[in-house]
């Protein structure tokens, strides 16, 4: 067994702690300054599944709210979004962002066309306004569902899914996250699913940043990875450094 599989066994082994110690964390940000409750935006993804099902084991069902925001999306995640809110006992909340996504896509191809990749990231820029306006309407804070691997090379969205009030994941990696999935009860389908961000028909998280989720977290736990696709993650987490600060000013 190498050192990033032992990692594994001895989070698997501590897992029970980490969750509670999560949900302590949830509690403090949304008791502590006396909120109503949470806002996650729902994928049918791994990452807002542990998130919600952190939120609800938290704050109880009655006060976090799940939000599916479809944009063309693939059936599957549908699926497995409502297999989710069955399972741990979530409000799920349907926002079909589709309609406004068309309205405004040839009102900025107006002025500028748009490739795939941008198009998008238009996508996640709705779903964090359709998050912040249920939100602001209740009195809740929005929950950040990125892991550690995502935010260490950027891979998520200025200004959509980067966006939140507060994240109950961020230091696990996707490999953790699993662990915790299965111990929090969410479905198999949806731990076992290939990582995707629903942005564009097929696409998936590792086709786009070409590389696996273990040669990411493999680096992040072991500090090694295969020589191939170390400078790619290096260099991905370089130019997305802007991501992960407050923007600066003078």
């Amino acid at each position: 067994m190498d050192r990033f599989e032992e990692h594994l066994v001895q989070y698997q082994a501590q897992v029970k702690e980490d969750l509670e110690k999560r949900v302590a964390f949830i509690r403090q940000q949304v008791d502590g300054p006396g909120l109503g409750g949470v806002v996650v935006g729902i994928s049918g993804g791994i990452d807002s599944a542990v998130t919600a099902a952190l939120c609800v084991r938290a704050l109880g069902s009655e006060r976090v709210i799940g939000v599916w925001m479809p944009a063309y999306s693939l059936p599957v995640h549908e699926e497995d979004s409502r297999k989710l809110a069955e399972a741990i006992q979530l409000q799920l909340v349907t926002v079909d962002i589709g309609p406004a996504y068309d309205a405004l896509l040839p009102a900025i191809e107006a002025v500028q066309p748009l490739d795939e990749k941008t198009k998008g990231n238009t996508k996640a820029r709705l779903r964090m306004t359709t998050l912040y306006g249920i939100a602001n309407q209740k009195g809740y804070l929005v929950a950040d569902t990125c892991n550690r691997s995502e935010i260490y090379v950027g891979y998520m969205t200025k200004g959509g899914d980067g966006l939140a009030d507060f994240n109950p994941v961020a230091s696990l990696t996707k490999h953790e996250m699993r662990i915790l999935a299965r111990e929090l009860g969410v479905p198999e389908s949806i731990i076992t699913k290939a990582p995707s961000a629903d942005l564009w028909e097929g696409q998936t998280d590792e086709q786009e940043m070409g590389f696996t989720y273990e040669d990411l977290d493999r680096l992040l736990i072991t500090g090694q990875t295969r020589p191939e696709v170390r400078e790619r993650i290096e260099y991905l987490h370089k130019i997305s450094e802007h991501k992960r600060k407050l923007m600066p000013g003078i």
